[in-house]
């Protein structure tokens, strides 16, 4: 039998689940991204809305964006946001990143054929200075 998601969580809920401090999802919340209920004596109790986005807004930084951007893409939270315009600016994001991760992929190539390259002329030298000992530990 599958288990039934609450549908109110306390802050500290919501912070041991995803690992976050209270302060951080208020700062959320101070943001706008996040729009909890206020109960009694003031107390913060948020939604299952408000779990959703939570988990979108650390998926989004996950994958590099600024709260600015994330704030593009979900809107606030207290206002109804046109999904297809939310969904576009998804995609432009997500594409922006993809091609800002394939230019640091193809320079830690380019790096890692630099440090290969030096350390083969590196021990190509210690054997030239008469060194036929190995380098402990040393990969090339």
């Amino acid at each position: 039998m599958e288990k039934v998601k609450s549908s109110s969580y306390s802050i500290s809920q919501l912070a041991s689940e995803f690992s976050l401090s209270t302060r951080t999802i208020r700062f959320y919340e101070e943001k706008g991204l996040i729009k909890p209920e206020r109960g009694q004596g003031n107390q913060r109790t948020f939604g299952r809305r408000d779990r959703a986005r939570l988990k979108l807004i650390l998926r989004g930084k996950r994958f590099g964006m600024t709260l600015d951007q994330i704030v593009s893409i979900l809107g606030r939270a207290d206002l109804v946001i046109d999904e297809i315009e939310q969904i576009k600016q998804a995609i432009l994001y997500g594409q922006q990143y993809m091609e800002k991760i394939q230019r640091e992929k193809r320079e830690l190539e380019t790096m890692e054929r630099e440090l290969v390259e030096h350390g083969k002329k590196c021990l190509a030298r210690l054997r030239e200075l008469g060194c036929d000992k190995e380098v402990e530990g040393a990969r090339v």
